[in-house]
């Protein structure tokens, strides 16, 4: 399987790279300090699927990672839920972890707002104070993640909040802004539709908002060689034959089923993946479309979900009576709608494989984020290997501690104490005389 044109011969070389890198990191030996490159800056942009909405997830690694919202949530603390107190470290924070591991030097930031939408942050409909577009351009990024509102993508159904033309329009105007930087002055109605009526007819807004002047000041820190990407997100079990729909304290975050019959709108996870699937493709189409740098990559997180169930390895229904003991590991939160741990560590593992071209595979058993979450170096193992075989590598990199990179590691030692006993030997022998 391919996705925009990453296919598994041409991973095969970062693969290998990646399995000598994290043997390279182990023993500090490949480069020497001097010949490090600038670290590469990277992005990420999105919501509660991106900070991770609970711990141990939410505030994983944040000491590393640049939130760079929590500065707005102390000022204006209505701009966030209580219960999601920053700084966040999230998937991004992840993300930094496994960097660290295979020796990448990467300077991570989020900009993240619950139930953000890519249009929300462009437009900054947000609480005062707020500028998350700000933040996308406060930096010339060598590589910008987009993560869209969870429904926002989807097929337009009566009773859900989905608006596919609002999420291909605005993916492809931050990705103009980031690459470009272009001052912008629009309608919506110029954008989508054409009329009033169309755009009124096609996003569900008002004829008045269609018709609304947009002004965009420039991007100073636009980069046309930025790599921007799609975090396509995952199948969402609440709007999937869920038995009830659920409220959310306001002040803890604790999720309470309220007994009322929830509303389905598909008639499996895996359907509504497919609908994902090809609305994020879709997306990165039309983003290319323009000549303005497009899209680099799509993520492909909700379809790593789909195969851990059909692996075995996650359990296939949260709300079957059987889901706490079948043994199998449940990638949602009790919401139905937010990743687990484990859905949280999967995405990372997606995202890490997509953007840095390294195979998940090499993090293996004593991966230390797993160890960091509580999830077992097993179950580390199975969740990198369904990432691996998603984005298509050839075959899963052994993991450290097995034969096949201790023989690596084992030869780099060797070949560092022949340099070493080369260069002595001189030196002893003039000694000597």
């Amino acid at each position: 399987m391919s996705h925009l044109g990453f296919t598994p011969s041409s991973r095969r070389a970062p693969r290998l790279a990646g399995a000598l890198m994290l043997a390279c990191s182990a023993l500090g030996a490949c480069l020497p300090l001097g010949a490090r490159a600038e670290a590469t800056r990277i992005l990420f942009v999105g919501n509660s699927y991106t900070f991770g909405r609970v711990d141990p997830v939410m505030s994983y690694n944040a000491a590393n990672v640049h939130d760079l919202t929590a500065a707005m949530y102390a000022t204006n603390p209505s701009g966030a839920n209580s219960f999601e107190p920053h700084p966040w470290g999230g998937v991004a924070g992840l993300f930094k972890q496994f960097t660290v591991q295979v020796g990448l030097d990467y300077d991570v930031s989020i900009s993240a707002r619950n139930a953000a939408s890519l249009r929300g942050q462009f437009l900054n409909t947000n609480s005062a104070g707020w500028d998350l577009r700000g933040n996308i351009g406060s930096q010339a990024w060598d590589k910008v993640v987009l993560q869209e509102q969870s429904d926002e993508p989807l097929t337009k159904q009566p009773g859900l909040a989905s608006n596919p033309a609002y999420f291909n329009t605005y993916a492809n105007l931050i990705e103009n802004w980031v690459h470009q930087g272009s001052a912008l002055s629009y309608r919506e109605r110029d954008l989508i539709g054409g009329t009033n009526a169309k755009c009124a007819e096609i996003t569900g807004a008002s004829t008045g908002t269609c018709s609304l002047l947009r002004n965009v000041g420039a991007n100073a820190n636009a980069n046309p060689d930025a790599d921007v990407y799609l975090y396509q997100t995952w199948a969402r079990p609440n709007l999937v034959n869920a038995p009830s729909t659920t409220v959310t304290d306001e002040i803890t975050g604790a999720v309470t089923p309220t007994g009322q019959p929830a509303p389905s709108f598909y008639p499996s996870l895996q359907a509504m993946t497919e609908d994902l699937r090809q609305a994020y493709a879709a997306a990165a189409l039309m983003a290319g479309a323009d000549g303005s740098g497009g899209i680099a990559g799509v993520a492909p997180v909700g379809e790593a979900f789909m195969r851990a169930i059909a692996a075995g390895i996650a359990t296939p229904d949260m709300y079957a009576s059987t889901a706490t003991t079948d043994g199998l590991l449940d990638l949602w939160f009790d919401d139905g709608t937010h990743a687990s741990k484990y859905g949280s560590y999967l995405s990372a593992l997606t995202l890490f494989g997509t953007i840095t071209g390294v195979d998940p595979a090499v993090l293996g058993l004593g991966e230390i984020a797993a160890r960091d979450l509580g999830i077992s170096a097993r179950d580390a193992v199975l969740l990198q290997r369904v990432a691996s075989d998603q984005l298509g590598f050839a075959a899963a990199v052994p993991e450290p501690g097995s034969f096949a990179l201790a023989g690596l590691g084992v030869a780099l030692v060797g070949m560092l104490r022949w340099r070493r006993a080369a260069t002595a030997a001189p030196r002893m022998a003039a000694a000597a005389a």
